[in-house]
């Protein structure tokens, strides 16, 4: 078993010096990657910065002399995710841990993104207790906040260190024993608003011999399941969630990108997609929706997120792209539309309930959905078992078919 650090050892070698030894304490080898640029280490590593900065396209001196810091962070960040990719190919890293401040927490995340998911990652920050979306992304990154700063060793510094250490061996010598079976894996979506629609559909799913996986579609969750499409994890997708869009389209907080959509259409995956929570629009506390939007319908899901009422307007051009994308689909696609309500809250007699509203979406995604793409309309809401039945039947279809 192997653990590789990385690390800035111009100023960090004290205390990456104190992980390793930890760590080979318990007997576990260590693998250093230094990819401190400005200074030479106080030890020597396993993997040098030179090599980090030559995995990179460049040499360590240009760095040194040419580069911003933010450049050579970039930089060195490319090169590491390089390195510690290679490592874990050639059976040499079985967990990662990284200590530092935020140029070195931005450096060894980005190695940590490049292995794959399961792979534990382990990072001790300074910046761990703030918005750490940049760092993790869609990374099974696992965020230590150092408390104090990464900067000599004492009675704080030691304890949590150690804890990172031994977490992380913690996990390399104890890999779970993860049961796996030979079964087609489907990708469903789902918010607090489509969660009854969702576990009908997955209960059925499972029922019928697949695995599933939930994403929760607040942005990152949306991205990871397009990663997971993309890396060919995912055997097919029931898309019921697709709020994400509506965030990216009004300025929501829960965006996903504008790609959106596009790994399943591009990797030829069976999908079926369908509007659930377009019917609303992201933001945190009430206090922070800007001020344009104070006069919208809003409603208060609990004191943290405050959700808004999309317009028909809105709407329209939610179908416009939605139908955009799944035309550009290279497999089995299916656009299902629950005709009573897309979410818990638009169906009659809720806050969010607009018939005018829904059906701007619904002609939308009518008038631009191509021949290719099969339409499916149910007189249900969202949630409605009838409308999971349907979905999971038609993917079956799908899936049998290929």
């Amino acid at each position: 078993m192997s653990v590789v650090i990385v690390g800035t050892l111009d100023t960090k070698s004290e205390e990456i010096g104190f992980a390793r030894d930890v760590i080979e304490g318990q007997g576990v080898d260590v693998h250093v990657v230094d990819v401190g640029v400005m200074g030479d280490p106080e030890f020597e590593p396993d993997t040098s910065a030179a090599e980090v900065a030559a995995a990179a396209g460049t040499d360590l001196e240009t760095l040194r002399e040419d580069a911003e810091r933010g450049e050579a962070i970039e930089t060195m960040g490319e090169g590491a995710a390089t390195i510690v990719g290679e490592l874990h190919d050639e059976g040499v890293l079985d967990g990662v841990l990284g200590l530092g401040g935020s140029g070195n927490t931005s450096i060894a995340t980005a190695a940590m993104r490049a292995l794959p998911y399961g792979v534990p990652k382990v990072m001790v920050s300074t910046v761990a207790s703030g918005d750490v979306e940049p760092y993790v992304e869609t990374r099974d990154i696992a965020m230590l906040y150092s408390v104090a700063d990464v900067e000599g060793l004492n009675q704080l510094t030691r304890r949590i260190i150690s804890n990172a250490a031994l977490a992380t061996v913690g996990m390399v010598d104890n890999e779970p024993d993860v049961e796996t079976e030979d079964k087609p894996t489907v990708g469903i979506t789902m918010f607090g608003v489509t969660t009854p629609g969702v576990q009908a559909a997955r209960e059925h799913l499972e029922e019928m011999g697949y695995e599933t996986i939930v994403f929760h579609a607040t942005g990152t969750g949306g991205r990871a399941m397009e990663n997971l499409i993309e890396q060919g994890v995912i055997d097919a997708v029931l898309d019921v969630t697709t709020t994400e869009w509506a965030d990216e389209l009004v300025g929501g907080v829960l965006n996903a990108g504008p790609e959106r959509l596009d790994a399943a259409a591009e990797t030829g995956t069976p999908q079926i997609v369908s509007v659930g929570a377009l019917d609303m629009v992201n933001f945190g506390p009430e206090d922070s929706v800007p001020e344009e939007f104070q006069d919208r319908n809003l409603h208060v899901h609990n004191p943290q997120v405050t959700l808004m009422r999309t317009t028909p307007e809105e709407c329209a051009e939610l179908g416009e792209i939605i139908a955009e994308k799944l035309n550009a689909a290279t497999g089995p696609t299916a656009l299902a539309l629950p005709l009573d309500g897309v979410s818990m809250l638009s169906v009659e007699g809720e806050d969010f309930y607009d018939p005018e509203a829904d059906e701007a979406l619904f002609k939308a995604l009518r008038e631009n959905v191509g021949d290719d793409v099969e339409l499916i309309e149910v007189e249900a809401d969202i949630n409605d078992e009838r409308f999971a039945r349907t979905i999971v039947e038609t993917l079956d279809e799908y899936v049998s078919a290929g």
